[in-house]
């Protein structure tokens, strides 16, 4: 059973890219056409509704005045209140923060489709070695398009890094100049008892070991799973069993930490011990799902033969399973920060209901709610079409998740779903199209020799 990318997924692809690079060169511009010169300007339009960027961008007449009323210091409002400090070129400490949260947005967007891809990979990479090491029977026909789906591991991390790196202060302000010096105009004293672990070095350092972590492992899991299609033994599933269940110790405290770093981190001032699961949840369901689209897709080609609807039933359970699961994170979070009610802490979720009311709450209804709704009738699990419509829900909806982590910190009341963030969307969706199918076609779909195969083949619920 084999499979090749065809030339129109391909070309697909590809022009994905190319229109999400427009796209993202077009919203980098979009940003800087903001500058010192103009931004009294632009804040003035702002504040009084004239050519609305926001409406104009999808935000819709209820967040313009939402911001209006709760973030829209103008030029006026500056001159009233007479803020007469100046900042650097002659703006005053308002206009320059205004700038900054514009000129954040680009590299805000880029960072949230590329973490939300690469998330997709690195669900499907734990819940891979899951299967192995609870020696699943179900699942082995699934394996080789796991095997695809996490090949954007690597690359996908190595592109979050990048994009990090060159982003610096705009999407972390932990590393603005001075923030740790007693004394500067910028120092943080909260943010400055934290460098012995907010600092660039330390960042980039612990990222690349994790990245090379989840690499290694894919990349041995993957040998040993194909040098299993021609051995006459079962050595090489030993040892993919062995070392999935020493990954998955690795993966418990890498995934964590890889969650403050590259999530929870943009709002030094705010942690959560419940941010690592939480963020652990969205990936799981997002690669689960993923599993699950691509499967059916294949499975539309004539390929995966031994897939039957009792698979994709317990692709959708889990889907059901792990949103629900979700859910229950979310809510945990969110209460008991929101009763306690202590000023650091709430101000998370202050500034998400206040500024991202829609996005907020929309998520909540389009990763609980609708899955609830359409997977709770076990039928309903084996349609393809509907687990595949409900497949498109929680994926938009755990972008808008990672949108929500995100955002709020870097571009804050002056967030929209425009070009920037549609064109990043393509960038990356074209790029994990293209590398998942190229690595599909590179070994056959049926992991042959598995010793749990004929079991799986058979599967029946």
């Amino acid at each position: 059973m084999e499979y090749k990318i065809s030339n129109r997924l391909r070309i697909a692809a590809i022009i994905m890219v190319i229109l999400g690079a427009i796209g993202v060169a077009v919203g980098f511009y979009q940003s800087h056409e903001v500058n010192e010169g103009n931004i009294t300007e632009h804040l003035a339009s702002e504040h009084h509704g004239h050519g609305d960027a926001h409406a104009a961008d999808g935000h819709g007449d209820e967040h313009a005045e939402e911001a209006h009323d709760t973030h829209g210091e103008s030029a006026s409002h500056v001159e009233d209140n007479n803020h007469g400090e100046e900042a650097h070129g002659g703006m005053t400490k308002h206009e320059e923060h205004a700038l900054h949260q514009i000129h954040n947005r680009p590299y805000s967007a880029l960072y949230v489709a590329a973490f939300f891809f690469f998330m997709i990979a690195l669900g499907v990479l734990a819940f891979y070695a899951i299967q192995y090491a609870a020696q699943a029977g179900w699942s082995p026909v699934l394996f080789r398009v796991m095997e695809g789906i996490t090949s954007y591991v690597l690359p996908g991390g190595l592109i979050v890094l990048a994009i990090a790196f060159v982003a610096d202060d705009h999407l972390f302000v932990w590393l603005k100049e001075g923030v740790t010096e007693l004394g500067h105009e910028n120092y943080d004293k909260l943010v400055a008892g934290k460098s012995g672990w907010l600092n660039k070095a330390g960042f980039f350092i612990r990222g690349l070991i994790f990245l090379g972590g989840w690499s290694l492992y894919r990349h041995f899991s993957r040998k040993f799973s194909i040098a299993q299609d021609s051995a006459d033994d079962n050595r090489n599933f030993k040892k993919n069993f062995r070392i999935s269940a020493a990954f998955l110790v690795f993966y418990i405290y890498t995934e964590s930490m890889m969650a403050w770093d590259w999530i929870m981190s943009v709002d030094p001032h705010w942690f959560s011990t419940l941010f690592g699961w939480y963020v652990f949840a969205s990936m799981f369901v997002s690669g689960i799902t993923v599993i699950a689209m691509i499967t059916i897709y294949l499975k539309s080609k004539g390929l995966l033969e031994f897939v039957n609807d009792s698979h994709i039933h317990d692709l959708a359970k889990f889907m059901f399973a792990i949103s629900i699961f979700w859910t229950y994170l979310w809510f945990s979070q969110f209460m008991l920060i929101w009763y306690s009610n202590i000023p650091e802490e709430v101000t998370y979720f202050v500034t998400r209901i206040e500024d991202y009311k829609l996005p907020f709450f929309g998520m909540v209804a389009m990763n609980f709610v609708f899955p609830l709704l359409l997977l709770m009738n076990s039928d309903y699990k084996r349609i393809n079409w509907f687990v595949i419509m409900t497949g498109i829900v929680i994926l938009c909806g755990h972008y808008i998740d990672v949108f929500n982590m995100i955002m709020p910190a870097t571009v804050g009341p002056r967030w929209s779903i425009g070009v920037p963030e549609i064109g990043a969307i393509l960038l990356f969706g074209g790029l994990f199209l293209f590398i998942v199918f190229t690595a599909l076609g590179k070994a056959p779909l049926l992991a042959k020799r598995n010793p749990f195969m004929k079991e799986s083949e058979h599967f029946h619920y």
